[in-house]
């Protein structure tokens, strides 16, 4: 086929899709809702996924967590996970001496208000300084390796917790940038005193700014004092968690099988039973974020799946309907010599102009709704590549071509003579 004959044809589809503007506007309709429903849903996830990403990396890629019962737990626990004894600060002085390749062990525990994290507490935490004051924020007690286990909790302003500040317990807190844009607006908060849950603190640093995932809490809502502070002041609070570092050189994999060795060895662990703790990975959230979207997936694939086959029977019936119009025309361009081919390619580029029209309002509708969502919802960055735009195009020109070639045949297969004598 010469360019001539595609561009003929080109403006043939066209000319189709103007003459019959609303059954050609409600066949595009259903290309247009299944490519806008694949490009939106591509760019918020493959943006989560960048986001996902950077929050892993920010945790540290050797660092490892130990704890009583799963990070992400859904519903009820089964009764043998809360019936595990708790861990306990001597846990990170048994694995320093036990396991040689750890950079580090380190132990923390957490106060959160009420409702987060699976706690329920009378009272909320509060931060108090002067007439200004900061709730539901997460009160947590850690050791100075806390900043080396988890990179989110960097230092923006003054310093960390120090060995000095936990073996006196010191009454110091470092908080989030949240909390001390609230209560301290323009001034300075570090060597200020502030009241935690009743209690005066002297704020020795201010964490890096870091506002959370999917608005979630993040490091901006954390207060962080010495573990043996939060020990003496929360003795109710039984759940530590131990983090380490393997040290460089050494194997991942084998250093964690030595840590959990040594741990089913300190908990008296028999050799049939299961661990009674678990060592999470720092890819948790990755795993987390994939059990989530599995379902979104399936969902918009489904969404789609059902837009473009209504989109593609449209597409066939208009093209049937078409056939039986230019009959006649059929049959002048037979008389005139036009092979079969010709006409089911005349055909088939008609099914796909409609289609990849539809195609391309779908790219540009996703790509307005990704945006949109960027834009009202900062903490789901969506974000577009162009593999996806150029998918969609790819997308809406196959149901074309499939919908369209048994029109395309049906065309082709006519009788010149027939044709001629059509009314």
């Amino acid at each position: 086929m010469t360019g001539a004959e595609i561009r003929e044809n080109l403006l043939v589809g066209l000319d189709t899709l103007r003459s019959h503007k609303v059954r050609s506007g409600l066949t595009v309709l259903g290309i247009v809702i299944g490519v806008t429903s694949v490009i939106a849903v591509a760019a918020i996830i493959q943006g989560l996924n960048r986001h996902i990403q950077e929050r892993v990396e920010g945790l540290g890629s050797r660092t490892f967590f130990l704890s009583r019962i799963p990070f992400a737990q859904f519903g009820r626990m089964p009764e043998k996970i809360r019936k595990r004894k708790h861990l306990t600060l001597s846990d990170a002085a048994y694995l320093r001496e036990s396991v040689p390749s750890l950079s580090f062990v380190t132990s923390f525990t957490t106060r959160p208000s009420p409702g987060e994290g699976g706690f329920l507490r009378p009272q909320p935490n509060e931060i108090r300084y002067e007439s200004e004051r900061v709730e539901r924020l997460i009160v947590r007690g850690v050791e100075p390796e806390y900043a080396d286990a988890i990179p989110l909790f960097a230092i923006g302003q003054g310093r960390f917790v120090s060995r000095y500040d936990v073996d006196h317990s010191r009454d110091v807190v470092v908080i989030g940038d949240a909390i001390a844009a609230s209560l301290f607006a323009n001034r300075d908060p570090l060597g200020k005193a502030v009241r935690l849950n009743g209690r005066l603190y002297e704020v020795i640093g201010v964490f890096a700014k870091d506002p959370g995932l999917f608005g979630g809490p993040g490091v901006d809502m954390f207060a962080c004092i010495p573990l043996t502070n939060f020990r003496k002041h929360y003795p109710e609070i039984r759940e530590v968690f131990h983090a380490f570092s393997i040290a460089e050189g050494a194997g991942i994999a084998q250093t964690r099988n030595e840590v959990i060795e040594a741990m089913r060895r300190w908990r008296r662990v028999p050799h049939k039973e299961e661990n009674d703790f678990e060592v999470i990975s720092p890819d948790f959230l990755t795993d987390l974020w994939n059990q989530l979207t599995g379902a979104l997936v399936i969902l918009t694939g489904v969404i789609s799946s059902v837009g473009l086959l209504v989109g593609g029977i449209g597409v066939m019936n208009i093209m049937l309907i078409s056939v039986t119009e230019r009959t006649m025309e059929i049959g002048v361009r037979k008389a005139m010599g036009a092979r079969r081919a010709d006409i089911r390619a005349q055909f088939l580029m008609e099914a796909m102009m409609v289609t990849m029209v539809g195609g391309v309002l779908g790219i540009l509708l996703g790509v307005g709704t990704a945006q949109l969502v960027r834009y009202l919802v900062p903490s789901v960055p969506a974000t577009l590549s162009y593999l996806w735009m150029a998918l969609g195009v790819l997308i809406s020109a196959a149901v074309g071509v499939f919908f369209g070639y048994y029109p395309a045949s049906r065309a082709a297969s006519l009788d010149p003579i027939v044709c001629l004598r059509y009314e």
